[in-house]
């Protein structure tokens, strides 16, 4: 499948060093890192088969300015996504619950003059659970200017398990959601298998799955429509692994639709690049 067009939906722009517990790199001229950043990513994506992906900040950005900080972090990835649009055509934002009523704003500006396509939620990072009433309250919201919710969901973390996914879903059947890292471990494997039969609104991407094979085998039970390619590549110099996945589906005995959906298809639909 030499022409299989592939779309990674999970894309972060930002330092990582902080998630695992390492200082800061210093950046000394972030003009000059900014393009190295870019190129890298590039150089990735290149040898990775990988022809376009979704942008979405780091969640581990600072914020003593508060709810500054998180405007100009939604105005950076809409900058990110503007300057390279042939390789990142959409970008994603993030919204803090604990800002309350104010982050309600911050969609309005989100799907308005930032052309954001969707709004991350990472709650391990942002000081409240899934079930958390703002959350609720901000996918709402989000349902009513078309913004796609994107639920971060490493079941390792109480803060991110995935019954909180299925109770967020049950309270907004009417909405899609992208459930990010939900294949992280092997009992989230497992579990999200049962979301997706019981939830027909999720959909679930495949970054940081030990293997395919399960993965694959949901596909078959529950279809290529429910499911999207993602790496959760993060910025140079913490990123920079190929993802083992891609390959895995390739070689799987899915259809070549199901494989071409998986791939890039089912992605591009939900984020509006091509008809339904």
């Amino acid at each position: 499948m030499s022409d299989l067009f592939v779309f990674d939906v999970h894309h972060h722009v930002g330092d990582a060093s902080g998630a695992l517990g390492l200082p800061p790199d210093e950046t000394p001229d972030p003009e000059a890192y900014a393009a190295l950043e870019l190129a890298k990513r590039i150089e990735i994506m290149d040898a990775g088969g990988v022809d376009q992906a979704a942008v979405i900040p780091g969640h581990g950005y600072l914020r003593p300015n508060g709810h500054a900080d998180t405007r100009a972090t939604n105005d950076a990835i809409a900058a990110y996504r503007d300057a390279t649009p042939d390789r990142f055509p959409v970008a994603i934002g993030i919204v803090e619950p604990r800002d309350g009523a104010r982050s309600l704003g911050e969609l309005e500006r989100a799907a308005g003059p930032l052309g954001l396509v969707g709004m991350s939620f990472h709650t391990r990072f942002q000081g409240v659970s899934i079930d958390n009433h703002w959350v609720s309250t901000y996918v709402g919201a989000m349902g009513e200017l078309g913004l796609l919710p994107v639920i971060h969901a490493l079941d390792e973390s109480a803060e991110e398990s995935l019954w909180k996914v299925g109770q967020l879903a049950s309270r907004h059947p009417e909405l899609t959601f992208l459930v990010l890292d939900g294949y992280a471990t092997h009992e989230g494997t497992k579990h999200c298998g049962h979301l997706a039969a019981t939830y027909p609104n999720l959909v679930f991407d495949c970054s940081l799955s030990y293997n395919f094979d399960f993965i694959a085998h949901h596909v078959r039970q529950f279809g290529a429509h429910r499911y999207v390619y993602g790496t959760d590549l993060y910025s140079w110099p913490l990123g920079r692994r190929i993802s083992h996945i891609l390959g895995q589906l390739l070689e799987s005995d899915l259809s070549d639709d199901d494989k071409a959906a998986v791939a890039g298809g089912t992605a591009r639909r939900l984020f509006g690049l091509v008809q339904p």
